[in-house]
Parts: C-alpha cells; structure tokens; sequence
C-alpha cells in the first residue's frame, strides 16, 4: 500500500515560536502572490521543503529580519528551487 503524498512529508519538531513564524512566512508569501496559504504551504513542504530544510533552521537568523526581506528571499529560494516561475 503507498502513502498519500502529503503524509509521506517528514516534518521536523517545531517550537510554537517557530510555528508561528512559519505560518507568518506562508501568509506574508501568500499575500505578495496573491494566492492563498494552502498553496504556499504545499510549495515549501511537498514540491520543495523549504519549510524543513530552510526556514526552521534559520528561525533564529530569519524572524529578525523585517516581512519584506523575509518575503523577498523566500520568493528567491523557491525560485532557485523550481516551484515558482
């Protein structure tokens, strides 16, 4: 029997304060593409992980950078990694 794609994703243990943040992240991107959450969220976990790979382990660093240089480079990330055009 295969898994569903979405339960596939391993997903790493994640403090509250970083689940907060990546939730910012996932709307703040969503709002700039003018789509909705659920596709962003999609975009850095199953078609890239971003999520895991780079925005969890650069909370430190990242959430205290202002939501316009947060946005610009995880639109440049997921450029770079092929989920957005």
């Amino acid at each position: 029997m295969t898994m569903p794609h979405h339960q596939m994703h391993k997903q790493t243990a994640m403090t509250p304060k970083q689940s907060f943040f990546a939730v910012f992240c996932i709307e703040a991107v969503a709002d700039e593409l003018k789509t909705t959450g659920d596709r962003i969220y999609k975009m850095l976990t199953d078609d890239s992980n971003i999520l895991d790979n780079y925005i969890v382990p650069s909370y430190d660093v990242l959430h205290t950078q202002g939501k316009e240089y947060i946005v610009q480079d995880l639109l440049e990330i997921m450029r770079r990694r092929g989920v957005l055009k």
